[in-house]
């Protein structure tokens, strides 16, 4: 590629990417939800026409991975026409879990129409049923129990707006949600959201035209698998193992075996189809892999599919591919925690397999309360793994997760419940020559009573250190209850809570890299 080509390429990645930030904005402001207007749980992206992911906001990355899968399986699906707007959160499909909800719309262009990508979004409602408020439930076996499942369906359809059945969709499942104004308000924006989209990327096709908007879109991913192989040429050739448990005993195996410019990243020997709701799906695995490979690059370019080219995915029938009746959701297995949990746990095996950092906290610290009226949900920050370059962050959220936490005169306004303290956990990052990030306490105070449920890891298993470095601390988290008496809770756990009762949290720590030198342990 030439010069001035490669800046014109460069200079195209950057628009496309203030068009997924515009659609992001414009998401935030017409929301409804806490959880999307201030917490920012949500993504979006734009899509070449073969539905591979070519550029995204800095949103959330367990969402941005699986968005390709999604467009792409809605596309085999369904023929997508102008106008239309497809929404969806089923994991067969290529969705997470049921509370994160994805909208995608086609963008054509000329006369006759001709399709030129697509723009997506997905955005975590934190009430859309389930046997459970919050609609995270701890004790879920099957999907259905989850909350309301979405095959694909149009609500918009050639322009013309179709909310009765999506309306028809949350208050007449089995489990129906228990916010349909406020998961209909955010619907909307999140078809605003692409509408402005596809604006956009018509003021491109009208600027350069279709043939040179599809070269570039090509360019972008094409060199991105370049530079992929660039970057895996420079690492040695051989096989990496390397295996994490999960706090119930699970096994997340990987082999890595890279060869020349190319690599086979293989989970043959992970566990099976999960009883209870960690099962993941091949979409988040994507998701994971496409993180870690754009750690190992080392590169700030766009986060896209192109990374993916010179490698080989090889994932298993079992808890990150298990099989979904699409028929029935009460006979597909219970994928809540896959997402925001199992996700976490795959880039802590990759990144032992690569050798990239020490363990970071490895959960989103999952907390969900709820009653009939209302539920909330929100991930907990914790400490950052250390790397041969430096210590592990404190307090921050870690890979998988990019979220804000509520802010407390938010939080306590809109919710039964106060902040009563919120701190850094001192002393629970691992030692060594770099030390691992410290996590977080925080404590919820509860004005009335509700339904608690916590979706974790790391309690059991601390976060690994790596070169000789100490494992970080694992969390924990218990229950005060206004008599005094204490329930500890485990990794996953759900228990009533009454007026008065608070919940105590706190999460790991990262792992520390390389051993402390002797002055150093001396000092201490």
């Amino acid at each position: 590629m030439v010069f001035h080509e490669a800046i014109e390429a460069e200079l195209f990645a950057n628009r496309l990417m203030g068009v997924a930030g515009e659609m992001g904005e414009m998401l935030r402001r017409m929301s409804l939800s806490t959880n999307v207007k201030e917490r920012l749980d949500f993504s979006c992206a734009v899509l070449d026409r073969e539905g591979c992911l070519l550029v995204n906001a800095p949103h959330i990355p367990v969402h941005l991975g699986a968005l390709g899968e999604c467009a792409r399986t809605v596309a085999r699906t369904m023929t997508l026409r102008k106008g239309d707007v497809v929404v969806t959160n089923h994991p067969g499909y290529g969705g997470s879990h049921l509370p994160d909800v994805t909208f995608l719309s086609p963008v054509f262009s000329g006369s006759p129409e001709r399709l030129c990508g697509y723009v997506a979004n997905r955005a975590h409602h934190a009430e859309l049923g389930g046997v459970l408020p919050g609609s995270m439930p701890p004790t879920a076996r099957n999907l259905e129990e989850e909350g309301v499942v979405l095959e694909p369906m149009r609500i918009m359809e050639a322009g013309s707006p179709r909310w009765d059945r999506l309306e028809a969709a949350l208050r007449e499942s089995r489990y129906p949600s228990r916010a349909v104004e406020e998961n209909l308000a955010d619907a909307r924006a999140a078809v605003a959201s692409l509408r402005r989209g596809e604006s956009l990327i018509h003021d491109l096709l009208a600027e350069h035209g279709e043939a040179v908007y599809a070269e570039r879109a090509a360019t972008v991913r094409s060199s991105a698998a370049r530079r992929m192989r660039v970057a895996l040429a420079k690492l040695p050739d051989g096989h990496h193992e390397a295996c994490e448990l999960l706090d119930d005993g699970t096994r997340l195996q990987v082999c890595v075996s890279k060869t020349g410019e190319e690599a086979r990243i293989d989970f043959s020997g992970t566990g099976d189809v999960h009883p209870r709701n960690l099962n993941a799906t091949p979409a988040i695995v994507t998701s994971a892999v496409l993180y870690v490979l754009r750690l190992v690059l080392d590169e700030d370019l766009p986060l896209n599919e192109g990374l993916l080219e010179p490698i080989e995915l090889v994932v298993p029938t079992g808890i990150l591919s298990p099989p979904f009746d699409l028929d029935d959701p009460s006979r597909c297995p219970a994928v809540v925690g896959g997402n925001v949990e199992t996700s976490q746990r795959v880039v802590d095996v990759l990144l032992k397999a690569f050798g990239l950092a020490a363990c970071s906290q490895g959960t989103m610290n999952n907390v969900v309360f709820g009653n009939d009226g209302f539920g909330y949900y929100e991930t907990i920050a914790g400490g950052a793994g250390a790397t041969h370059r430096r210590a592990g962050a404190d307090a921050v959220h870690s890979h998988m997760t990019n979220t804000r936490i509520t802010d407390p005169e938010i939080l306590e306004q809109r919710y039964p419940v106060r902040l009563e303290s919120f701190r850094v956990r001192r002393g629970s990052g691992g030692s060594g020559r770099h030390r691992g990030g410290d996590g977080v306490v925080r404590e919820l105070y509860f004005t009335e009573p509700v339904e608690l449920s916590v979706l974790t890891q790391h309690r059991a298993q601390q976060p690994y250190g790596l070169e000789g470095g100490e494992p970080g601390a694992s969390g924990r988290q218990w229950v005060e209850r206004p008599d005094g008496s204490i329930r500890q809770l485990s990794s996953i756990d759900t228990t009533p809570v009454e007026a008065g009762g608070r919940l105590v949290i706190e999460t790991p720590g990262g792992g520390g890299w390389g051993c402390r030198s002797s002055d150093e342990a001396e000092d201490e």
